[in-house]
């Protein structure tokens, strides 16, 4: 079968589903979602790409767990084939995150210093519902100071920010 510009691959294995398509300009664009029911309510990732200059920018939204964490770390090593060396990710709309979740952040980092790249979250101090959650996460590990944290997005991808918050 052949997908032509605009069309979406949808893959669902065992409550996973990954859509990937291009958009009208026809640079790949590429949408993950991981749904698992829990009670009443479903729980997903969504994870979208944008560029901002050299910046590849990750936003990510939802649970980062053993489940979910996988689709961000393709999306990262995506990033990194295409020869993308600046890459954000905005954790700002993360309303859970597990080891799981950290140990792609640590990868991740890992991965973009193996490649001369660079790495920057975005966890601010009022996040998705209380505050950033990967942020107390990450601060209750103590493995914040191994990143650049910015507030936002604009700060976040100038090219010589201001610095990163202090943790």
């Amino acid at each position: 079968m052949r997908i032509g510009s605009g069309d979406w691959l949808v893959l669902t294995v065992g409550g996973r589903a990954a859509a990937q398509g291009r958009n009208h300009s026809g640079k790949r664009r590429a949408q993950a979602g991981v749904v698992e029911r829990r009670g009443c309510e479903d729980v997903s990732l969504k994870v979208s790409e944008e560029e901002r200059g050299e910046w590849a920018v990750l936003r990510v939204s939802g649970e980062m767990d053993l489940v979910t964490s996988p689709a961000v770390r393709q999306h990262v090593h995506d990033a990194v084939a295409e020869g993308r060396r600046s890459l954000v990710l905005d954790l700002s709309e993360v309303l859970f995150c597990d080891s799981s979740g950290v140990g792609v952040l640590i990868a991740s980092r890992r991965l973009m210093r193996s490649c001369a790249g660079q790495l920057r979250l975005i966890l601010p101090a009022q996040g998705a519902e209380d505050g950033s959650h990967v942020n107390r996460v990450l601060a209750a590990l103590g493995v914040r100071r191994l990143f650049d944290c910015y507030p936002d997005l604009p700060s976040a991808t100038q090219q010589a920010a201001a610095g990163p918050l202090s943790a």
